[in-house]
């Protein structure tokens, strides 16, 4: 079983900045990605961006030059600094891994971050 505990959502007005936060525990040899997907009311969850071990980064277009995502193998923690927000960034944001576990590659989500970027 792991566990994620994310942090760092908030209200912010549009243009500014927001760093969310990820942290993994449990019973795993290593973590294969660590991603952010947001939701918005009405929407359907999306992939905002995601990273490999390795450091392959990849982002949905509309956040792109705006966001970076970065890990910390030694912490196994994502992050993901948003800068430039805009209101349709207004979402739930939910830290997402895929870890190496004993006989299986599992799939774990967190329980979510609110950001509202304000106009």
């Amino acid at each position: 079983q792991v566990q994620l505990v994310e942090s760092g959502g908030g209200l912010v007005q549009a243009g500014g900045s927001l760093r969310l936060s990820c942290a993994a525990s449990g019973r795993f040899s290593s973590i294969i990605t660590m991603g952010w997907y947001r939701q918005a009311p009405g929407n359907q969850r999306e992939l905002v961006a995601a990273i490999t071990s390795g450091g392959t980064t990849n982002y949905v277009d509309s956040v792109k030059g705006r966001f970076t995502i970065s890990r910390d193998n030694n912490k196994n923690t994502v992050y993901l600094q948003m800068n430039s927000l805009k209101p349709e960034d207004t979402a739930v944001y939910y830290c997402n891994v895929r870890p190496r576990e004993l006989f299986t590659v599992g799939e774990y989500w967190g329980q979510g971050t609110q950001v509202t970027v304000s106009s």
